[in-house]
């Protein structure tokens, strides 16, 4: 007789699974200080007691649930200093296909703008690598040793989440725009990083 296959979840793992789940919901919505424990925990099919056996605060499930959305960014959004308008439109593509990844982390921005800084936050470690990878890009040619590269990363990512930050923008170019759709804004974006920062040979 065949040996069935047995998973390695737990009734544990599931639950928090789906805590952490909800909560990304939860957050994306309602911010952190609107966020509501006993709504997220009723999300999630579980009791408020059992959140917080996982996780000791309400800012600390966010913490959890930010790092986790920060990591997935990273991994979606690499960064290849030979193509920097091609970076800019990976970047245009996620938060197009995740408008929730970028209200969950700006809530963060907002509410916990005056936390002590953690010199340990996987964010400030991918920004320093980011930078430092620019720095190489100079050296070796792909980029004007004129800019600094602290000032290349802050355009990039401000201007591809530009439509992502300004709904109401968004909302006018659907519209207004000549050409309205999605691959309009994409294409616009592409471009202007292409006359800032032309592509590596």
């Amino acid at each position: 007789m065949p040996r069935t296959t047995t998973s390695r979840r737990t009734p544990d793992t599931d639950t928090r699974q789906r805590i952490v789940a909800a909560a990304k919901e939860e957050f994306a919505r309602y911010g952190i200080a609107g966020a509501r424990v006993d709504r997220l925990a009723k999300q999630a099919r579980t009791s408020k007691e059992r959140v917080y056996a996982y996780f000791s605060s309400k800012e600390a499930l966010y913490r959890h649930v930010a790092e986790e959305e920060l990591t997935a960014l990273v991994e979606a959004t690499r960064l290849d200093t030979a193509d920097l308008p091609g970076y800019a439109g990976i970047l245009f593509d996620h938060f197009t296909a995740r408008p929730d990844h970028y209200r969950l982390i700006t809530w963060g921005r907002l509410e916990l703008a005056d936390a002590e800084t953690d010199t340990t936050d996987p964010l400030r470690a991918t920004i320093t690598r980011k930078i430092e990878q620019l720095r190489d890009a100079q050296r070796t040619g792909l980029l004007d040793p004129g800019w600094d590269p602290v000032d290349v990363l802050a355009l990039l990512n401000q201007m591809a989440t530009t439509w992502a930050g300004q709904p109401e923008i968004a909302a006018a170019a659907a519209e207004q725009a000549t050409d309205t759709s999605t691959a309009a804004r994409r294409a616009a974006l592409v471009t202007a990083v292409q006359r800032l920062f032309p592509r590596g040979g």
